[in-house]
């Protein structure tokens, strides 16, 4: 859908999720700003109404495309959702009562934007599915089109709405399910089983799997590889028997973990089976580069790349630009003004071992700056840019995957230490929902608690090969989780982890063992009486950047006293308006 989303569908959205839509730009200029949404212009002949028969195939694919807009919308607010919330990022977007550092500090509530936005948006594209499924339904009794193009448009629509509740199912648990055009009333409000959502998860992707084409060279148009990569993601999560409302609100205010999952050995089955679905056909391969999986020129070239969300960029159509490229790097080299998103501390940098390839793109805590030249004799080598560090004493590390990185002179991508920030970030980068290494760490998840054959050794150690890392000869339960750690580093992935592995609690207390935690940074004048006075320069120079970390000292500290067992969940909040939506709080908000 490299084009193919240019108009929405115009049918009303259904009434329970909308009445004033506001469309919101994270990480912008105007943060924390809701706005009226500017919907594209229609293409002259696109415009179709829900009336109307579908009359060409490019209406039956626009008509599925309807239900992937809004997905536009998400890409930079799952990482202020699903990696705030964890022991390895804060967020300092905007002051201490904006909604990023909220999720940070463990202080969500149902008011809060991010679940909001991610919740409603969610729900749009499964209406705009359940419209689109039910119209193609009935172009089958006109003949108006093919079987093949209307097979292939519900594919679509019908794997996005998986997409879909498996999200809502992972973030909120119990949901509503609906897959007609005009749900009742009950049915919009009323939230199902876990196992009645993840029926509909595996029964939506299933259909998918069958209807769509083997490979699409776009990415971000799902192909039989994109299905059986979600099943795999979704019969593993299901697999754990995920916390019900009522062992949810048993521990929620708690600050100990329920019990390990009792795993499901036919659902792990089902995880072995759909990942090789996946590795056995041949479209999918590990780059032999990790580099090559990051930035635009990755993009429908990388052959790891399984499914994407497609983005135009701010300005160019696209429902919100992928802010994944500025969130971390939101004020480039300015080393004073706070990141929206950033690590929750220094020691994340010895996570990764020595020689491991993953650590520079992942984290970086030095960057050379293209535009400021040093020397002339040869201006276009790193020894002549300026060299900027992120650490102690005036700031700390990036993230450092979607940090553009390229030669000035020759405009290609290079070295990640040699690069500068341009143009306040590309936001035309494509969200990179799932990848071949992703599927890999699925199936050695499954074969490990199945213990089966090599219990998932030689996927992991394919991944650590990858990584410029020996080869592990056993494998243990530390091993598996650490080499998620690395492998998904900053990829949207950490809390739903936790969650399954259910050691959300105690890995975020893990953060009384940072640096940044410790009593030394408590304050201007904790900070000043352990290293020293700026003014004297006593062990670090005037530069030194006291706030900054006495803010970080904030957030460890309000993450190790919030944390407890209800933020196995996220509230459910209103509407996009504000409504209430009518729909069972979650326990413990």
């Amino acid at each position: 859908m490299k084009k193919a989303i240019t108009w929405k569908v115009l049918a009303t959205l259904f009434a329970v999720l909308t009445t004033t839509l506001f469309s919101f730009v994270s990480c912008s200029d105007d943060d924390d700003v809701k706005k009226e949404p500017e919907p594209p212009e229609p293409e002259p002949g696109e415009v179709i109404s829900w009336d109307s028969p579908i009359k060409s195939e490019k209406e039956a694919l626009a008509l599925a495309a309807g239900a992937y807009y809004d997905w536009g919308r998400l890409s930079s607010s799952f990482s202020f959702l699903l990696e705030s919330a964890t022991e390895s990022t804060i967020s300092f977007e905007g002051d201490d009562s904006a909604d990023g550092p909220l999720v940070s500090r463990f202080e969500t509530d149902k008011n809060n934007w991010y679940p909001t936005k991610i919740f409603n948006y969610l729900y749009v594209s499964i209406g705009e599915a359940n419209k689109a499924v039910a119209k193609l339904d009935s172009a089958y009794a006109t003949g108006s089109l093919t079987q093949a193009t209307i097979d292939l448009a519900k594919g679509r629509a019908k794997f996005i709405r998986g997409l879909a509740y498996l999200y809502l199912v992972q973030l909120w648990g119990e949901v509503p399910v609906f897959t007609s055009p005009s749900p009742a009333n009950a049915e919009r409000t009323a939230r199902k089983s876990i196992d009645e959502v993840y029926t509909q998860i595996v029964t939506d992707l299933t259909e998918a799997e069958e209807l769509l084409p083997d490979f699409d060279i776009n990415r971000s148009n799902p192909s039989k590889g994109s299905a059986n990569a979600i099943l795999a993601r979704a019969y593993l999560q299901w697999a754990g028997k995920p916390l019900t409302q009522a062992e949810t609100g048993a521990i929620a205010g708690g600050k100990t973990d329920p019990a390990a999952p009792q795993w499901d050995n036919a659902r792990l089955q089902k995880v072995v089976e759909h990942a090789d679905r996946v590795i056995n056909s041949g479209n999918f391969q590990l780059e032999a580069n990790f580099e090559s999986l990051w930035g635009v020129q990755s993009e429908n070239r990388s052959a790891e790349h399984i499914f994407t969300i497609h983005h135009d960029g701010d300005g160019n159509g696209d429902s919100q630009g992928n802010h994944q490229t500025h969130c971390p790097f939101t004020f480039g080299f300015d080393l004073y003004t706070d990141n929206h998103i950033g690590p929750a501390d220094v020691t994340l940098l010895d996570w990764f071992e020595a020689g491991d390839k993953r650590k520079r793109l992942s984290i970086t805590a030095q960057l050379y700056n293209a535009n400021e030249k040093t020397g002339s004799a040869t201006p276009d080598v790193p020894e002549n840019y300026r060299k900027y560090e992120f650490t102690f004493p005036v700031t700390s590390p990036r993230y450092a995957k979607w940090i553009h990185r390229y030669n000035r002179a020759a405009l290609i991508e290079v070295a990640p230490d040699q690069g500068v920030n341009y143009a306040g970030q590309p936001n035309n980068i494509n969200r990179v929902e799932i990848r071949l290494a992703d599927v890999l760490l699925h199936k050695a998840e499954a074969k490990f608690y199945l213990n089966s054959g090599d219990r998932g050794l030689a996927e992991i150690n394919q991944i650590r090969e990858r990584a410029g890392l020996s080869r592990l000869t056993a494998l243990t339960q530390n091993d598996l989780e650490n080499e998620y750690k690395l492998e998904q580093f900053f990829e949207q992935r950490n809390w739903v982890n936790l969650v399954r592995w259910r050691k959300l609690i105690q890995t975020v207390l893990k953060v009384s063992n940072y640096e940044y935690f410790k009593e030394d940074y408590r304050d201007v004048s904790s900070i000043v009486a352990r290293f020293g006075p700026e003014e004297e320069g006593a062990t670090y120079p005037a530069s030194t950047n006291y706030p900054f970390f006495a803010k970080i000292y904030t957030h460890l500290h309000k993450k190790y006293d919030n944390v407890n067992g209800k933020f196995y969940r996220f509230p459910i909040p209103g509407g996009l308006s504000g409504n209430d939506l009518g729909i069972a709080q979650n326990p413990g908000y």
